[in-house]
């Protein structure tokens, strides 16, 4: 238990802190690269979202059990998660009477939440690849609900007049996005090892295990490298109201529904002990893409991610308790 607990925070925050030592040594010309910091933290996106992500997602699907029949509304489940947290915000937006922008910002922080990086790594850290397995498939859609939903409604409560001639769901646009098509196909060749009968190489196991932190590892020093921790304190209100949706009422409301659809009584449990994990995650980097493009409150975004991120502390041990509970 104890392990579980420093590896899990050994890799989230000794990461984050990799990032955003490197961004304050290029700030003070005491570290220099031959390329931007922007060109480094794409490139280290890019990398573990295109290759060691879906070479996992490969892999868990290659060996995925489908006999549970309940497990198929695990990606309705997903879905479902994230619209939840986004309705929250916006309810909780009008009550505090948040202008449009600040709106805007609050609902992409409620949507918008770590289910792979954050929330998979947790599940194979406490979980193993068992309930590993279970984490694509309960993000099975998000990714396409980021665009056609995520977006959309965060553009709706953009009052940017440049922007209103762009369209806030272009299916051709998302068809075309490599991260959507690379995600989407790793899925598909996962499910038809899966179906094909092939056994799965011995060594996949170890590849893995290796690919799971070190995909979560290069996307959280990307974050790392444009962390703003300046503005944290002028939000903490929004922040903490924020916290109280991705680890209280998300999770409590998710966690109802998997006990009511007898997840409990499933493989001792870990079909209900990935929800509670996936519905604690904290506010995804995501959350600060809309904001960014449609002129909304960034700042409010960046706080609110910077503040659930390192919420993880309180929240990690509390899920390892619970898990061990069920």
């Amino acid at each position: 238990m104890v392990t579980q607990l420093i590896n899990s925070f050994l890799i989230i925050f000794i990461s984050l802190a990799t990032g955003y030592l490197i961004q304050l040594l290029v700030k003070k010309s005491i570290l220099s690269f031959p390329f931007s910091l922007e060109k480094i933290r794409k490139l280290l996106q890019k990398s573990a979202i295109l290759f060691f992500v879906p070479v996992t997602y490969i892999g868990v699907y290659w060996t995925m059990d489908f006999h549970q029949i309940k497990l198929f509304l695990f990606p309705v489940l997903g879905i479902f998660n994230i619209i939840l947290g986004g309705i929250i915000a916006i309810l909780i937006a009008r009550r505090i009477h948040l202008d449009n922008k600040d709106t805007g910002s609050f609902f992409c922080c409620g949507f918008f939440s770590n289910l792979v990086n954050i929330g998979g790594l947790i599940c194979f850290l406490f979980l193993g690849e068992e309930g590993y397995k279970l984490v694509p498939l309960y993000t099975f859609f998000t990714q396409i609900a980021y665009y056609a939903i995520g977006f959309s409604v965060a553009k709706h409560y953009s009052m940017k007049d440049k922007q209103q001639n762009q369209k806030a769901f272009d299916l051709k646009a998302m068809l075309k996005d490599t991260f959507i098509l690379v995600g989407l196909a790793s899925i598909i060749i996962g499910l038809g090892f899966n179906a094909s009968g092939l056994l799965r190489p011995a060594i996949y196991t170890t590849i893995i295990s290796l690919f799971i932190p070190v995909s979560t590892v290069l996307l959280l020093i990307s974050i790392g490298l444009s962390m703003r921790l300046s503005k944290v304190r002028k939000y903490q209100k929004e922040s903490i109201l924020i916290a109280g949706i991705k680890f209280l009422i998300v999770p409590t409301v998710m966690v109802s529904i998997g006990f009511l659809l007898g997840y409990h009584q499933i493989n001792d449990g870990l079909p209900l002990k990935v929800i509670l994990i996936l519905s604690s995650a904290p506010v995804a980097f995501h959350s600060l893409i809309p904001p960014s493009l449609y002129g909304l409150n960034l700042d409010l975004a960046n706080s609110c991610w910077l503040f659930t991120t390192f919420g993880l502390i309180l929240i990690i041990p509390i899920l390892l308790f619970l898990i061990n509970l069920m």
